[in-house]
């Protein structure tokens, strides 16, 4: 007995072919199911190249899109030709081209060996497990969608919203409760013809053919009703982001991989080549003979998952900058604001500067200038004193300051006569520490040598609004 091993191809017929190697180096037998949408010349070129190997055979070929029925009746014609050509195969492996072996296929054989009667399948119903993404759980098994999602987007959004305007609910044949999960399993033969000769095959396949994404929910959904073993999971390597786009492996991820002890693992990018140098070989010791394990690497990934939604605190990335409010802190860094305090004490700024060490800064936002440390004409990170270029964006101007200088405590003097573009920032940013002696700006005022109908109009207009530290030590507005 063996394992047999179906391979889907639609792109990279050199890697595919690699692999395929592979595989029946390992004894295993593969048939081959090449995308109808891949032009003649390509597909006779890549029969060709293995057409020294008689343990390879080439399937009926069917169009495939994603979501759509094609890549299932490909499995079924690819699975139908493993069994038939190879009567030794106890399991059969569902794999892709972008899929690479991690361990030795010696390996496998054995741990399935082990387990002749075990089907591996993730196979769930959608109220157990949110892996659906895309607003579709079970109205996938009760709508129609003749429509592709990819090439007719608006045929199949105007569809649905029909179909639910109306109360369409197509009927679930008798006998079956719809499941999802994964598409790469590997199941027993038993299993497999049982599916495949099922006397209701034609019924069933007609209603999964207008299911959405029917290729993780066909095979998941029969093999309840024939299984007698089924853990639900796959044997395969297969992550996936926020958005429900599969994750592709480059040559950096080669000891992440390894961490995980899973047998096999998708989507390899084609160009990396040290990882198919690297997994592609039967050395016996490559990896150690333990149960897969792909939560192992599971914290990584929700890590890189967590970086890529929220980011780093203060730093805006270009997929969110559009989005109000959707950073992650506003800025990166605590920092302190003082109003008031230079028109009260003498040479306030270098004092402070002296005592604390941090970097104290006039009056960022004055209207003539930005007054960096020392009266600088450019600061950390390009910046420079124009204050046309910092009211342009007054936030991002003091959101790049912080990020430039992290590490380094930024203190700056602030009052009503400057800029208030950045007022309703101070008032809700977590990191503003703002200190106030009320009123002080008057004193400025008291001492101009100007008339007295100028003061009180000068007055009223600089009252209007302050900054102003709250109870709880966050920022606020005075009004």
């Amino acid at each position: 007995m063996t394992v047999g091993v179906v391979i889907l191809v639609h792109n990279a017929f050199d890697r595919a072919e690699q692999v395929i190697r592979h595989w029946v180096k390992g004894g295993c037998p593969v048939a081959v199911h090449v995308d109808k949408n891949v032009d003649q010349k390509s597909h006779d070129e890549f029969v060709q190249a293995l057409s020294d190997l008689n343990q390879v055979k080439f399937s009926k070929r069917h169009a495939c899109e994603w979501g759509t029925w094609g890549i299932v009746a490909g499995t079924q014609s690819a699975t139908t030709l493993l069994l038939t050509k190879f009567p030794q195969v106890r399991h059969v492996y569902l794999a892709s081209g972008s899929c690479m072996p991690l361990r030795p296929v010696s390996e496998l054989v054995a741990y399935l060996d082990s387990r002749p009667r075990t089907d591996f399948i993730e196979s769930a119903t959608t109220s157990e497990v949110p892996w659906t993404v895309g607003g579709l759980d079970a109205e996938r098994f009760t709508l129609r969608f003749p429509f592709s999602w990819k090439a007719n987007r608006r045929m199949f959004d105007g569809y649905v919203k029909l179909q639910r305007a109306v109360r369409f609910k197509r009927k679930v044949p008798a006998g079956l409760v719809p499941h999802m999960g994964s598409q790469w399993w590997c199941l027993t033969r038993q299993t497999l013809t049982a599916i495949l000769q099922d006397p209701e095959r034609e019924n069933y396949d007609r209603y999964f053919k207008k299911v959405w994404i029917p290729d993780e929910s066909y095979f998941q959904t029969l093999v309840r009703l024939y299984s007698g073993n089924i853990e639900s999971r796959s044997l395969t390597l297969s992550k996936f982001d926020f958005q429900g786009k599969p994750h592709i492996f480059y040559d950096d991820h080669l000891q992440l991989l390894r961490r995980s002890d899973c047998f096999v693992a998708r989507k390899i990018w084609p160009n990396a080549t040290r990882l198919y140098k690297t997994f592609l070989t039967e050395d016996g010791s490559a990896m150690k003979g333990t149960e897969p394990n792909p939560g192992k690497i599971d914290r990584i990934f929700s890590k890189a998952v967590d970086r890529r939604t929220r980011g780093r605190p203060g730093l805006y990335m270009q997929s969110r900058y559009p989005n109000r409010d959707w950073e992650n802190g506003v800025t990166s860094a605590p920092y302190s604001v003082f109003e008031g305090f230079s028109e009260v004490f003498e040479n306030f700024e270098p004092w402070l500067a002296k005592v604390t060490g941090a970097r104290v800064h006039g009056h960022l936002y004055a209207p003539d200038r930005v007054e960096f440390d020392g009266r600088q004409g450019s600061f950390s990170g390009a910046l420079i004193d124009n204050p046309t270029l910092r009211d342009y964006n007054s936030q991002m101007f003091l959101t790049n300051l912080i990020w430039n200088t992290r590490g380094e405590r930024q203190c700056f003097q602030f009052g009503p006569q400057d800029s208030q573009f950045i007022s309703w920032m101070l008032a809700t940013d977590p990191n503003a520490n703002v200190s106030v002696i009320s009123g002080a700006w008057a004193i400025k005022l008291f001492q101009s040598n100007k008339n007295f109908a100028d003061i009180r109009q000068e007055a009223a207009h600089l009252d209007d609004g302050r900054i102003c530290a709250s109870p709880n030590g966050a920022a606020a507005i005075d009004r």
